[in-house]
This record gives structure tokens, C-alpha cells and sequence, in this order.
């Protein structure tokens, strides 16, 4: 099943809250002088137009990175995510979309590597076009990243970030994403692991964190709820972010965050957020 395209969905909540998260992860890496790599095993387009026929189809970034996009009242964490949007739109208005290679290609440090998977044939066309003049930083490569992740780990230089971020469109995806932690963890005990994960009314979607938690002993699982669960049990009313081995700064960071964003992307009452760390 490849019908997924993300950029239907490119800066909605969901983005909002992983990649905020993710811009943080880099600069705890980016702390320390010895290189890194950065694997992501579902790329997609590696950026996005918010004025194109899919994004605008349901304009979920209006209530995304719309709603941030002009406050200049943020705390540093939120500060840092907002600014590496605006520098993709230096005449102010909001048009382009980072996703999360593209992010990760503009924090990183000259001796840093990217490495991308991404399966489906359009979206890897755009991400070779995105990356085109990178050069020997970024390797991409088409195939399911849940089946490739092995081949790169460990990195080279014993420091790394994987970001595992499936479409969860096939049901199987919950237990790939289970078997693919616990693999990863075995090759790379020490890397940072973030999965992001749908808030869904389905059994496999709520017992995912609780199956993440066991396959290692320090982790950080951040939820942000932006409504209340549909009556006729389908849509996605928030998501989560799990983060193995994360850096001991993130868990108050996202203390003083997470209230502000389920404030600010609330869509009804039902909006809130949770925030539970192991280890």
C-alpha cells in the first residue's frame, strides 16, 4: 500500500509537534564536535509547497504551523523550530514546508551524514530533486526503510539519530515499527531512536507506546492531543512522539511546550497533552 502521500498533511499538528522535537535532538548532537548521521527510514519529499493542489486539498497546516506562524511569543524550543520554517520563507509568507530530511540537512555540520529511505516512486523523485546539489552529505535510497534501517547501523561514527516515521496506512506498520526499534537497538545501543506514532481509536495505535517503552530502559514519550476523539471512531486526533535515549535536557523542555501548544492547536475542548519519561 502506497496510496500515502505526506504532502497532504505537510505542517499540521503533527508536524508540529515531531519536528519541533527533532530540531531539538539535532542541536544536543550538533553539541558535541564529533560527527553524526541521521537515517530516516520514510523520507517522503524532503520539503513542501503549503500553495499546492495536496496541501491545500484540506489545508491541515492552518492549524498547524498556521497558527504559530506569526507569534513572536514562543519559548526557545518553539523559537528555534518556528525559525528554521521562516528561513525557508524570507519574504514572510508561509509557502514552503520543511520535512524532516530537509531539517535535518540545514542543522547538520559539513561532516555529518544523511542517510534517506523512501519507497514510494514520486516521493522519491522529489527527494532526489530536493537533494540534488548536496552532494556526498546525503545518500538516498528507494526502499522500505523498515528492512533497510540494518544496513546503516551502526554508523560509521557511533553517533546517530534515527528517526523511524511510517505512514501507518497497513496495520502491519504498528508491529514493523516495534520489530525495527528492537532490531535498531540491537545494532546501535547508544544511538537516539524517535518514532512518531498517530493518536487513533484502534487497539494497536494506543498499545504501541506501551509496547516501545519495554524495548529499552531510557525513553521519553511526548503526546499532544488537539481534540477529542471523533464519535464514529475514525481520524487522527493527535500524536506522539517516542524518543529512545534522549538527551536529558528534553523532558523540560518540552515541560514548558507542550501546555502551550495544546493551547494554541487546540481544536475543541478535548485538547490536551501527556508527557511520560523511563530510565
Amino acid at each position: 500500500m502506497l496510496s500515502y502521500r505526506h504532502a497532504f498533511h505537510a505542517g499540521n499538528h503533527a508536524d508540529v509537534l515531531k519536528h519541533c522535537i527533532l530540531v531539538q535532538l539535532l542541536r544536543y548532537l550538533n553539541q558535541k564536535d564529533k560527527p553524526y548521521w541521521f537515517v530516516d527510514t520514510h523520507a517522503g519529499a524532503g520539503r513542501y509547497l503549503l500553495d499546492s493542489e495536496h496541501a491545500m486539498k484540506n489545508a491541515e497546516f492552518a492549524g498547524g504551523i498556521g497558527r504559530l506562524w506569526s507569534r513572536n511569543d514562543l519559548p526557545p524550543l518553539l523559537a528555534d523550530y518556528l525559525a528554521q520554517v521562516r528561513g525557508m520563507n524570507s519574504d514572510g509568507r508561509l509557502r514552503h514546508y520543511p520535512g524532516s530530511p530537509w531539517l535535518a540537512y540545514e542543522l547538520m555540520r559539513a561532516d555529518d551524514r544523511l542517510r534517506l529511505f523512501e519507497l514510494h516512486g514520486t516521493d522519491i523523485r522529489l527527494l532526489e530533486k530536493t537533494f540534488a546539489k548536496a552532494g556526498a552529505r546525503v545518500a538516498i535510497r528507494q526502499a522500505d526503510g523498515f528492512h533497510e534501517l540494518k544496513s546503516v547501523l551502526p554508523p560509521p561514527p557511533r553517533r546517530g539519530l534515527v528517526l523511524i516515521d511510517p505512514a501507518y496506512e497497513d496495520k502491519r506498520d504498528y508491529l514493523r515499527v516495534v520489530a525495527t526499534l528492537k532490531e535498531g537497538l540491537s545494532r546501535f545501543a547508544t544511538g537516539t531512536f524517535a518514532v512518531w506514532y498517530p493518536q487513533l481509536q484502534r487497539g494497536d495505535t494506543r498499545e504501541l507506546p506501551e509496547k516501545l517503552r519495554k524495548l529499552a530502559p531510557k525513553w521519553l514519550d511526548a503526546r499532544l492531543t488537539v481534540q477529542s476523539p471523533a464519535a464514529d471512531g475514525f481520524g487522527m486526533h493527535g500524536s506522539g512522539m517516542f524518543v529512545v535515549n534522549p538527551p536529558w535536557t528534553l523532558a523540560g523542555e518540552l515541560r514548558a511546550v507542550l501546555p502551550l501548544l495544546a493551547d494554541a492547536l487546540a481544536v475543541d475542548a478535548g485538547a490536551c497533552f501527556d508527557l511520560a519519561t523511563g530510565g
